[in-house]
């Protein structure tokens, strides 16, 4: 496979075109950012942790069916992708109380849901990456309708499998964001990635964070976090 220019950068990877155009070469950064990207930092390794957790994740639920753009890991830092255009809609799925659902409703941080609650935010940083609803999703032409409940469908699907991944580690899935895009045929798969930048993940038993907010609210050390779950997961920490 040869590695190509690049195509995209963003907060977390760099995107580069393949010699197959159907192909894209991901490279994962160390960069960490915060609030929309207010706090800004780079942590030597997060890079690493990020795309070699993902890539744990992405080839279990593979095993349990759930298709997605990931192919391959490359390389500590790199893995190769379906080329996908993303689904600007960022699909949210809450377990437990925490973070912005505290604040915006007033529950009590830590209360644990019956059911999941699964929210839907329109991705664009300029915004604000926004709340919507499906109305806002239809009248702005982002998903079909049919497209919007599949969305929903495949998120609690994983929200089943990874709340069983991780209570075997004895870790709380409290909530997680997922994207999705649609491949050259049209067909919606799971996107980017799945990592403690993406997901809020406490210890079981202690409650302590191993995620983003390590670092977000100053929490502690967001690399040895991030290593606790590679080498839970049974990763190479």
């Amino acid at each position: 496979m040869e590695k190509r220019g690049c195509l995209y950068e963003g907060k977390a990877k760099r995107i580069y075109e393949t010699d197959k155009p159907e192909v894209l070469w991901v490279e994962y950064k160390d960069d960490a950012t915060a609030f929309n990207g207010v706090k800004k930092d780079v942590l030597t390794g997060k890079g690493r942790l990020n795309n070699e957790i993902s890539s744990v994740i992405f080839s279990l639920l593979a095993r349990e069916g759930i298709k997605s753009h990931f192919i391959e890991r490359l390389s500590e830092t790199e893995q190769l992708i379906r080329k996908v255009t993303i689904i600007p809609i960022e699909v949210v799925v809450r377990n437990i109380a925490a973070g912005s659902l505290v604040k915006r409703l007033g529950l009590t941080r830590g209360q644990r849901f019956d059911q999941p609650i699964v929210e839907f935010y329109y991705k664009d940083d300029e915004l604000g990456d926004p709340l919507m609803n499906e109305e806002h999703i239809r009248v702005m032409g982002l998903a079909t309708e049919d497209e919007v409940a599949s969305l929903k469908e495949k998120a609690l699907e994983v929200n089943e499998h990874l709340i069983e991944l991780f209570k075997k580690i004895d870790v709380d899935l409290v909530d997680f964001k997922l994207e999705f895009g649609r491949d050259i045929s049209g067909k919606v798969l799971l996107a980017d990635e799945i990592s403690p930048d993406t997901c809020r993940l406490w210890d079981s038993k202690t409650g302590d964070s191993f995620d983003k907010d390590l670092f977000r609210f100053g929490q502690g050390n967001l690399q040895e976090g991030y290593e606790t779950i590679l080498a839970r997961l049974g990763g190479k920490s």
